[in-house]
C-alpha cells in the first residue's frame, strides 16, 4: 500500500467535486450569454476563463493522484509540472486583469484571481520537491492546493454570476454596472 492509497476517498470527492463544478460553469455561462457586456471577452478571460482551469486542475489533479503508481516520484513530478504550469498561467490571468478595460478590480479580486491561485500552484509544486524526503507532509500540501482551488474557483464563479445579475438588472433599469 503507498501513501496514496490512503487519499484515495479524498480525491474522488474532490475531483468530482470539480467536474461538477466545471459542468455548472457551463451551464451558467449558457444561461447569461444572451446578455452581453461591452468588452465581455476581455473580461471573461480574466475572470471567467481561470475559475475553469482551476476546476480542470483539481480535477486532473485528482486523475493523478488516484491512479495506481507503484511510487511517488513520478506522479509527484507530474503535480509538480502542474503547479508551475499554474503558476505561469497566474501570470497571465494577472496581465489580463491589468488589461481588460471594461471592470476596474478591487482587492478581493486580486486575492481570488491572483493571489489565492499563484499560492495553490506554487504550494503544489513546492510539494513536489518535498515528496521524496516528506512524502506525508507533501501529500497534505496537495490536498491544499487542491481544496484552495476548489473554493477559489467556487468563489469566482459565484461572483461571476452575481456580477451579470447586477449588471443585467442595471442595464434593465438605465444603470451602469459599478466599475
Amino acid at each position: 500500500m503507498t501513501a496514496l492509497n490512503a487519499w484515495e476517498n479524498f480525491y474522488v470527492i474532490v475531483g468530482s467535486s470539480a467536474g461538477a463544478l466545471i459542468g455548472l460553469q457551463f451551464v451558467v455561462m449558457t444561461l447569461i450569454a444572451d446578455r452581453p457586456v461591452v468588452g465581455t471577452s476581455d473580461v471573461g478571460a480574466a475572470f471567467a476563463t481561470p475559475s475553469v482551469v482551476h476546476f480542470g486542475a483539481v480535477l486532473l489533479l485528482s486523475a493523478l493522484v488516484s491512479a495506481p503508481w507503484e511510487c511517488i516520484a513520478w506522479v509527484a513530478a507530474l503535480w509538480g509540472l502542474l503547479g508551475l504550469g499554474g503558476v505561469a498561467y497566474t501570470g497571465i490571468v494577472f496581465r489580463r486583469m491589468r488589461l481588460q478595460t471594461a471592470y476596474r478590480p478591487v482587492f478581493e479580486d486580486w486575492l481570488f484571481h491572483a493571489l489565492l491561485p499563484f499560492c495553490a500552484y506554487a504550494i503544489l509544486a513546492a510539494s513536489a520537491f518535498e515528496s521524496a524526503s516528506f512524502t506525508r507532509e507533501a501529500l497534505f500540501g496537495v490536498g491544499a492546493s487542491a481544496l484552495l482551488l476548489l473554493f477559489t474557483g467556487i468563489h469566482n464563479a459565484w461572483d461571476a454570476v452575481m456580477y451579470h445579475v447586477f449588471a443585467a438588472q442595471q442595464r434593465h433599469h438605465g444603470d451602469r454596472p459599478n466599475q
